[in-house]
């Protein structure tokens, strides 16, 4: 009971102890009258004793309630005593601690402090004391220009500011039971202070490494600003153009230089203020010969190198004196000599081919093939001129007109180039005039023909139906030989095809899936900018012939007719989700901005194949497209859901339209350095569209962009979510921390670039190549283990299933298990998706492998297991 309650009580007896009391004494009163009305005196005696017992029950209840009263007030003012002594030591304890301290309410109002907290806001032209918002003081201190700059730190969403004294303070704050917000302020003046001293010394370690490289550079190099002054430079400059040492220190080296070298730098000057690129070889007294190039800066001024290129000079003339002898002789050669390089353009021709197709002489070099001979002629020399370029000695004969009209015979032989790697840069052409020959040989025949027919003429009717006889069924005989020939050639042919995309699948793209690995390893490892470029430029290659032959394969399987679609139905937005995040990265790197309308539909489709089209889809806009927009989204038909790609590229001429799905076949793309395709994308979607009935739609407007659609069934169900193919890529990718991952596979190169991968992704990861490995490495019963990764294909005949099993069976959590194949069948997918296994194709993805494992680990976590 409370004091309040205590009093209401107190007040409450009284009250009824004077109504008693009053009672009381009427009744007294009247007993002591002696009324002559009163019937029977002693029993209003008796009743006023008995109201006099109750007054005394009633007084020593209120003297009970007044004790009691007495008592809570006395607790009450020790209760206040020991509030104050309390209030007082958090006022002492706040004060104590080295940052400022501030306490508001649920409305952000301030209600407590300390001194420190006053002091950093003691420019600000207000008082702080409490019923302040924590606003106001931000606006104010805003105004007053006591907060010089202010930003968020990072994730943690706390700020950090500096005030105009110089003086850091990083923000802390903490939300309090009552939705109130407790905010520390931290000096951390002394750690930036260190930074930024950190900042110097590694910027002046750079400035030394920088020097030091320059000085061990085999070419000469000299760094001048806008104003023309020698800001770098090392002795191999001084070497090579004459400067006084003395000159360079003192920034002004130019009056030491040559009249030659001086015109060079004048030169470069005005190349520099227009922002071209110079290059010029200048011939010293000495017969040194440098190569002196000019590269311009952003800022101004200009980067000089200067290359000894005597050796190299000396080598080329030694080339052209050769060219000489080599033309002496082939101008005498009676036959016709030319080389052709790859693009189908003469490179060389010799006196006698040039007289014999009346062409000037060196007239060819350069021209096309097509400039001598006609499309009809170019129609039977191109499969030769291409069996050439495979790699193929050829000889053929060939009928051609002279220069007066006459027709001759030609013999005509291709021997290909062929550099260190077996590919062929172009092919030697020699034709010989064979038509005497040829004739010479005709009079012959003709000749033997007339004898044979004479010693036909004069054999016997009968000999001559059984020789007919004979001959036809011979003919018969030969062919049924070469049906059954053919027949075979046709089923080696089909078990080499199988044989090359089984090699392709998988033991082609093992190293390339290896050699992914480890480039990404390596990417992610802090290099210099010249070795990080030469790293993403063997990523980049790595990734194109990947691209190229996963492409090929993809064609070969589809003209085999070995994709068989793995069609059910499922929800069309995880999957567009997917691949919209997936191309937003690279539609941002081009500076293209991706669009995604989310569609809630259900639809019967292969999921991969089906990826396959939209990726080819958005891949051809990206491409395709300068500037501007890119949008995936739906549109619901009656008869299916239609997913449409939009662009605002260059648009499809109307009479492309079609030719754009055949194989080998692309627009002119002016976007530089984007087109590396072959072709083949556009082709590829036909084929899946054709393998999954899905009718492929095309819309264009030159100069305005196209709309690629695609439409899909409706589906009956969507699967639930393990039964998808792609996981969604979660938001974040840190949950790899410490994670513990098992690794199976039968390649150590797989191996030990899985290891390098997620190690720098912060894993703790057990590479084994076997069940038997894994065991001798560690007790999977005593071990714990978040993740297992496991390669479908393993060494004796084993599967990663069977291994992925017997795994799970020594331990005592259900572990999420990712398996990897080359193996692209229908019966595995649905055998991986049965176990509720994760299922990934190679060559492995890095940024999809990190993602699928973030994303089964947050199901894992949501399923309770960790």
């Amino acid at each position: 009971m409370n004091e309040a309650e205590m009093r209401q009580r107190l007040a409450e007896l009284e009250q009824e102890n004077a109504k008693l009391k009053r009672i009381n004494e009427v009744l007294i009163e009247r007993v002591e009258s002696g009324s002559s009305q009163v019937a029977n005196p002693y029993a209003a005696f008796e009743h006023s004793v008995v109201l006099a017992e109750q007054v005394r029950e009633r007084t020593e209840l209120l003297n009970a309630a007044l004790a009691d009263l007495k008592a809570s007030n006395r607790k009450l003012h020790e209760a206040n005593e020991q509030a104050a002594t309390s209030h007082q030591r958090l006022i002492d304890a706040i004060n104590s601690i080295s940052d400022a301290f501030v306490l508001f309410d649920a409305e952000r109002r301030v209600v407590l402090y300390n001194n420190k907290f006053r002091t950093i806001w003691h420019d600000v032209d207000v008082e702080i004391q409490a019923g302040i918002t924590i606003q106001d003081i931000w606006n104010l201190g805003h105004e007053s220009g006591l907060i010089a700059e202010a930003h968020d730190d990072g994730e943690s969403g706390n700020k950090i500011f500096r005030l105009c004294n110089g003086k850091w303070f990083q923000m802390s704050q903490r939300p309090t039971q009552d939705d109130g917000l407790v905010v520390l302020y931290t000096d951390i003046t002394g750690l930036k202070a260190r930074e930024t001293a950190i900042r110097e010394r590694a910027l002046e370690q750079k400035s030394k490494l920088l020097q030091a490289t320059v000085d061990n550079l085999s070419q000469g190099v000299a760094l001048v600003d806008h104003e023309g002054r020698l800001e770098v430079w090392n002795d191999r400059f001084l070497e090579l153009t004459g400067v006084d040492p003395d000159a360079a220190s003192e920034h002004s080296p130019w009056a030491s230089l040559t009249v030659s070298h001086k015109h060079i730098l004048q030169h470069a000057l005005s190349a520099a203020q227009q922002g071209e690129v110079v290059a010029s070889d200048q011939r010293e007294h000495n017969g040194r010969v440098i190569e002196v190039r000019t590269h311009p800066m952003p800022t101004g001024g200009f980067v000089n190198t200067y290359t000894d290129i005597t050796e190299r000079h000396q080598y080329a003339e030694t080339l052209r004196e050769s060219e000489q002898w080599i033309r002496l002789i082939t101008d005498n050669v009676p036959a016709l000599i030319c080389y052709v390089g790859q693009d189908e353009r003469y490179q060389f021709t010799n006196k006698v081919y040039d007289e014999w197709y009346g062409w000037p002489r060196g007239a060819l070099n350069g021209e096309p093939i097509t400039k001598v001979h006609d499309a009809a002629q170019m129609t039977i020399l191109k499969p030769y001129f291409d069996r050439a370029m495979a790699g193929e000695c050829v000889t053929f004969e060939m009928s051609e007109p002279n220069l007066a009209g006459e027709e001759r015979i030609l013999l005509k032989s291709y021997v290909p180039n062929l550099d260190a790697d077996g590919q062929a840069l172009g092919c030697f052409v020699m034709i010989r005039d064979i038509t005497e020959r040829i004739r010479t040989g005709e009079e012959l025949k003709q000749a033997y023909q007339m004898m044979e027919q004479r010693v036909i003429e004069r054999t016997s009717e009968l000999t001559h139906v059984n020789q007919q006889l004979r001959l036809e069924i011979n003919e018969r005989s030969l062919i049924e030989s070469r049906l059954r020939e053919a027949s075979q050639e046709a089923e080696r042919a089909n078990i080499s095809k199988t044989k090359f995309l089984a090699a392709v699948s998988h033991d082609l793209l093992q190293p390339l899936n290896a050699a992914r690995l480890f480039t990404s390893a390596l990417i992610e490892q802090p290099m210099e900018t010249k070795t990080n470029s030469l790293v993403q430029s063997v990523s980049n290659s790595l990734e194109d012939v990947e691209s190229l032959l996963s492409t090929l394969v993809d064609i070969s399987k589809l003209d085999a007719g070995a994709v068989v679609p793995d069609v059910i139905s499922f929800n069309v937005s995880d999957l567009l989700q997917n691949i919209a995040n997936e191309y937003r990265q690279v539609a941002q790197s081009e500076g293209l901005e991706l669009r995604f309308v989310p569609c809630d539909v259900t639809i019967n489709s292969d999921s991969q194949l089906l990826a396959r089209i939209l990726r080819n889809f958005l891949s051809n806009a990206i491409r395709y497209t300068e500037s501007g927009t890119i949008l995936l989204g739906c549109r619901r038909r009656e008869h299916g859901l239609l997913i449409q790609v939009w662009d605002t590229g260059a648009g499809i001429p109307a009479a492309k339209k079609q030719e754009i799905f055949q194989e080998f076949k692309r627009l002119e793309n002016k976007h530089s350095g984007q087109d590396k395709g072959l072709g083949l994308g556009l082709a590829i979607v036909d084929k899946i569209s054709r393998v999954l009935a899905h009718p492929i739609y095309v819309e264009s407007e030159q100069g305005v962009g196209s709309v690629f659609s695609v439409e899909v069934p409706y589906g009956t169900k969507a699967p639930s979510q393990g039964e998808m193919h792609g996981p969604n890529i979660p938001q974040r990718l840190d949950r790899l921390q410490r994670t513990r991952i098992w690794v199976i596979d039968n390649d150590l190169t797989i191996c030990q670039g899985m290891d390098t991968l997620l190690s720098g992704w912060g894993c703790e990861v057990v590479t084994a190549l076997s069940v038997d490995d894994l065991t001798a490495k560690l007790d999977p019963a005593n071990t714990p283990v978040d993740l297992l990764i496991v390669d479908y294909h393993l060494d004796n005949g084993e599967n990663g299933v069977d291994a992925a099993e017997e795994i799970r069976s020594m331990l005592t959590d259900d572990v999420p298990v990712l398996m990897i194949t080359a193996n692209y069948c229908k019966e595995l997918k649905a055998e991986i998706r049965e176990l509720g296994y994760m299922l990934m194709n190679k060559p492995v993805k890095p940024l999809k492998l990190k993602t699928t494992l973030s994303h089964m680990l947050e199901c894992q976590l949501e399923a309770g297991a960790f």
